[in-house]
Order: C-alpha cells, then sequence, then structure tokens
C-alpha cells in the first residue's frame, strides 16, 4: 500500500484494489489527477465540514470516475447539496463496509469524526480533529481540565474497538504552544501503533518533526511528509 500527502490532513491511500482520498483540502493536482485517472474504485472520506478539510470540488470527481464512493461524516449532512450522488454519512458508531474497505466512525473533540479503516489487511486511523486541544499557555486550569477530560473520553470509547493501529495520522499542531504535542504523545502511550504520521501542521515541519523523538520512546515508526505529493510505502 501507498500513502501520498495532499497537504494539511490530506492524504491517499493505494491499494491493489482501490484509491481512497481523506480529507483533501486543495493543491495536489498531479496526485488528484493521476487517481482519476486511475480505473480502480475511488473513495472520498471527509471527516467535518471544516474549509481545511473539507474541499467541495470532490463532488466534480464523480463525473470523471465512475465508482466515486463518498463516505463522510453525518456533521456534513446539513452541508452537503449533491442530490444526484449517492452519499454514506456516518453517525458517531457507525460503520461502511463493503468487500474492499471498511470504515468506522469514532468521536471527535471539535466537529465531525475520525475514522478507523480496514484495508489491505490494515488498521489505518485518521484522527481528523480528534485532539487534545487546549492552549496551555493561555487556558484557564478549568479549560485544560476540560479538554483532558473530553480528550480521554474519546480514546476510550476508540479503545473498546481497536487497541493497535498499524497507521496513525494525528494533529501534530504548534499553534497550541508549549503543550503541543500533548495530545499525541497520550495517543501513542494508550494505543500500540506501528507508524504514526503527523498531520494538521502546516508550514511548522520542525515542530511536528520534534515528535519523532516522542514516537521512538514508544517503539512507533515516524515519517513526515514535507511536502505536497511526497508518498510513502506502509
Amino acid at each position: 500500500m501507498k500513502l501520498t500527502y495532499l497537504g494539511h490532513s490530506g492524504f491517499l491511500l493505494a491499494t491493489d484494489r482501490c484509491q481512497v482520498v481523506i480529507d483533501y483540502f486543495c493543491g495536489a493536482e498531479k496526485a488528484i489527477e493521476e487517481t482519476l485517472a486511475s480505473d480502480k474504485p475511488l473513495y472520498v472520506l471527509v471527516s467535518h465540514s471544516h474549509y481545511d478539510h473539507y474541499n467541495p470540488a470532490v463532488w466534480q470527481w464523480h463525473s470523471r470516475r465512475a465508482e466515486t464512493h463518498y463516505i463522510f461524516s453525518a456533521e456534513l449532512r446539513s452541508v452537503v447539496h449533491a442530490a444526484d450522488v449517492p452519499v454514506c454519512f456516518l453517525q458517531k458508531g457507525e460503520t461502511y463496509a463493503d468487500d474492499r474497505i471498511r470504515v468506522q466512525a469514532f468521536g471527535s473533540t471539535d466537529i465531525g469524526a475520525s475514522f478507523l479503516l480496514s484495508l489491505d489487511r490494515k488498521k489505518i486511523f485518521h484522527a481528523g480533529d480528534l485532539n487534545n486541544w487546549h492552549w496551555r499557555d493561555e487556558s484557564t486550569d478549568a479549560e485544560v481540565r476540560a479538554a483532558e477530560v473530553a480528550y480521554w473520553r474519546e480514546l476510550h470509547e476508540l479503545h473498546r474497538s481497536v487497541d493497535a493501529m498499524d497507521v496513525a495520522m494525528f494533529p501534530v499542531d504548534a499553534r497550541m504552544g508549549s503543550d503541543y504535542m500533548r495530545g499525541a504523545i497520550q495517543f501513542v502511550g494508550f494505543f500500540s501503533v506501528a507508524l504514526f504520521i503527523p498531520m494538521h501542521f502546516d508550514e511548522a515541519k520542525a515542530e511536528a518533526a520534534a515528535f519523532a523523538a516522542e514516537a521512538a520512546r514508544h517503539h512507533t515508526r515516524f515519517i513526515l511528509p514535507e511536502n505536497i505529493g511526497d508518498t510513502f510505502d506502509i
């Protein structure tokens, strides 16, 4: 299986049987064009409606690829206006499955969902905007505690379904200040993660790269996608 970075929190997964685009934002024209030129079934996953995770341009792909499957978190139901295109909206706890892929929707500490994929005999997690979102340098103690409680609630619910993952794509966002890696550290400490790929870091590549040392402490392989279009064997 190959993974291509599409920028921000967007990724393309390509197997012998299908291709999966998750949270496409913008750009990555070469990778998208090659995907649309393929004859493999295409799955388009969107975790939530924030502009940096959902680009309405994905609806144009259906006209290029007859077998395009749209799998969205239910939060997008109110913003999607494509009546002629079938969409599978997943509430937290719901699952889409066919003979190529299984997608389970889990919770988020923002809006929408996170996704656990079973694909090509691998467990692949995309966090969407699930994270321990707090700005310790600016937040009150009460706000930090509330973020912590909400985050751990979602992790425990996820852990009831899976305790080990082959791949996790997870936010490492330096805008959060001095404690920006906290959620990711907690994640790799709570789950067995074979490969960790940071996302949601934009130009803060050095700060995202700093998580490699934390991943190593948990015997987790780390890959930093530095440029849009970077492709890795996973």
